[in-house]
């Protein structure tokens, strides 16, 4: 953010880069890598600072080898799974730097909340505050979604940051006191699964199998926001970038037209609505487990 300038929505939006197949346009390597300079030059042009990533795959190379030069990005990375063990943990956060081609990194989570509530998890978390201590990563925190009793974990381990999942059609994290909660613990909040699995992006017929109960709300609530004249994503970034406990709202985007979407919804007016009135019933998004994000989101 640039100093003696009135904050704008843009400075709150992290980018989280879609590698998958179902998402990104199918390319030849150099056509792919291209792409992905294209986009990450996008978002550094368009002011976004923050970028979230995971250790999957070649993603993290990819990025490593497309950032624009200088880089302007604070990347948080994600750390595999303690089943694999606490020094596997923690070789494979050093690891991720190197394959991102940076010395340091913004912010290091676990991505799973259950993996500090095991067995393991005060072990794991002493790695990663190591990992802080030498100067590899400036934040550490964790990944969670309401289940998870992240107000409960951060008492227990005093984190820097909460990334939860926290969205138009999933209120809960807001009407609970979660986000209050966290907020009152001085814990830094980025609020991540904003677009709900792309569910106000799909109609009837595209909805996973477990969603076709909730068909006849999803098309209520997209009723209201055309007679609102506020399209989806609109309404599904002001809802997130409009809470107050939240200084970072992670999008996924696999194409520099995407990003621009996103940037375009978010830079416009808020909408005056009952945001109140257009979430499921509790638990319905959590419950339904992961599904592929559309296109659209």
């Amino acid at each position: 953010m640039i100093p003696n300038r009135a904050p704008i929505p843009v400075d709150k939006l992290a980018l989280a880069v879609v590698h998958a197949p179902d998402r990104a346009i199918p390319a030849p390597a150099g056509a792919r890598e291209e792409s992905l300079r294209i986009l990450l030059q996008t978002a550094a042009d368009s002011g976004v600072t923050r970028v979230a990533t995971r250790p999957d795959g070649d993603g993290e190379r990819w990025l490593g080898q497309s950032w624009p030069f200088p880089s302007p990005f604070q990347v948080s990375v994600r750390t595999v799974p303690v089943s694999d063990g606490v020094d596997r943990v923690e070789a494979r956060a050093r690891r991720s730097l190197e394959r991102l081609g940076l010395p340091r990194g913004d912010a290091l989570l676990v991505s799973s909340a259950s993996d500090l509530a095991g067995t393991e998890g005060r072990a794991l978390w002493d790695k990663l505050l190591a990992l802080k201590d030498r100067g590899l990563y400036r934040r550490i925190g964790f990944c969670a979604s309401v289940e998870d009793g992240p107000a409960l974990l951060a008492r227990r381990f005093q984190p820097d940051l909460v990334q939860l999942k926290c969205n138009l059609l999933d209120q809960r994290a807001q009407h609970t006191g979660v986000l209050s909660e966290l907020a009152s613990l001085d814990v830094t909040v980025h609020a991540s699964s904003i677009f709900a699995d792309g569910l106000l992006f799909m109609n009837s017929e595209q909805l996973p199998v477990e969603m076709h109960r909730h068909a006849p709300t999803l098309s209520r609530i997209r009723r209201r926001l055309a007679e609102a004249r506020v399209d989806p994503m609109q309404a599904t970034l002001a809802y997130a970038l409009g809470l107050p406990e939240v200084s970072a709202v992670v999008a996924s985007v696999a194409s520099a037209a995407e990003l621009r979407a996103v940037v375009a919804a978010a830079h416009a007016p808020t909408p005056a609505l009952d945001w109140g009135s257009m979430q499921l019933e509790p638990a319905t998004i959590s419950a339904a487990g992961p599904r592929r994000i559309s296109s659209a989101a």
